[in-house]
C-alpha cells in the first residue's frame, strides 16, 4: 500500500508538473486587426515549429491595445499597425528598446465594395455619399487615411460624409454592410477572408500618408518571455515574412 500511495502522488505530482509546464508556454498576443487573416497562418507556423506553444490572439484596434497595457492589461507580445505604439509601451517602462521590431509595412487602399467603379481611387470619394475610415484616434490606418485625404485636398470636402470604425477591420464592415459606400482600409482585408473577390479596390500611392510600417513588441512582464520570443521570431523568419506578403504586407 505504501508503494501504491508513492505511485499515485508520482504520477499526481507530474501530472501538475505537466500542467504547469502547458500553461507556461501560453502567449497571450494582442495583434492588429490588419493581420485577422494573415495572423492564423502565422500560428500555424508556430505550432509547426514549436508544437508546445499555444498562441491566444484578440484582434483590436492598435491604439486600444496600447492604452489597455498601460493600465496592465496581461498581453506577452504586442503587434501594432504603427511603430509609435509599441515604443509608447516602451518608454513607459513595460518592454524593453531592445524588444522592438519592425514587422512589416501595411498598404492603403480605397474600396468599392458594390464594384460600380472599376478601378476607385481617393478622388472618387467626392462622390460618395458616406467614406468609412478608422478611427485616427488609436488606428493607425484611420491616421493614414486622413492624411491621405488632406493629401489629396478632399477633407475640408468630405469630413461630414465620414463614418468612423473602432479599427480597420470594423471599417471595412461598415462598408460590406452598406453603412458606407467607400471605405479607405487595409489591402490585407480586401484580398483574403470575406472580402475577397468582393467589389473593387485601388491602393492609395503611398507618398499621400506616412509610411505605415509596423511594429511589436515583447513585453516584460509576458508569463513566457522566451515563448513570446520564440513567436516574434517565427513571424519575422522568411517563412513568416512570405505569408505577410500573401497577405498584402511589404517587407
Amino acid at each position: 500500500m505504501p508503494f501504491i500511495a508513492a505511485l499515485i502522488a508520482a504520477l499526481a505530482l507530474s501530472a501538475c508538473s505537466a500542467d504547469a509546464a502547458s500553461q507556461d508556454r501560453v502567449v497571450r498576443a494582442a495583434v492588429a486587426s490588419d493581420l485577422r487573416f494573415a495572423f492564423p497562418e502565422i500560428i500555424e507556423l508556430v505550432q509547426e515549429e514549436h508544437p508546445d506553444i499555444d498562441v491566444r490572439v484578440t484582434y483590436g484596434s492598435s491604439g486600444q491595445f496600447m492604452t489597455q497595457i498601460l493600465n496592465g492589461a496581461p498581453f506577452d507580445l504586442y503587434l501594432s499597425a504603427d511603430q509609435a505604439y509599441p515604443a509608447t509601451v516602451v518608454d513607459e517602462g513595460l518592454a524593453s528598446e531592445g524588444q522592438l521590431f519592425r514587422y512589416a509595412r501595411g498598404r492603403l487602399v480605397v474600396w468599392d465594395p458594390q464594384g460600380t467603379l472599376a478601378t476607385p481611387t481617393i478622388d472618387d470619394a467626392r462622390n460618395a455619399n458616406t467614406i468609412a475610415v478608422a478611427n485616427p484616434r488609436h488606428a493607425p490606418y484611420g491616421r493614414a487615411a486622413m492624411e491621405a485625404l488632406i493629401s489629396s485636398g478632399l477633407l475640408s470636402v468630405l469630413e461630414d460624409r465620414l463614418v468612423f470604425g473602432e479599427n480597420v477591420s470594423q471599417t471595412a464592415e461598415f462598408a460590406q454592410s452598406g453603412a458606407a459606400d467607400i471605405a479607405l482600409i487595409a489591402l490585407s482585408l480586401v484580398i483574403s477572408g470575406p472580402l475577397a473577390n468582393t467589389g473593387t479596390w485601388t491602393e492609395i500611392p503611398q507618398d499621400l500618408f506616412e509610411p505605415l510600417d509596423q511594429g511589436g513588441v515583447v513585453l516584460d512582464e509576458a508569463q513566457d518571455f522566451t515563448a513570446a520570443q520564440s513567436v516574434r521570431d517565427v513571424l519575422l523568419s522568411p517563412r513568416g515574412q512570405e505569408i505577410l506578403a500573401r497577405y498584402g504586407f511589404e517587407d
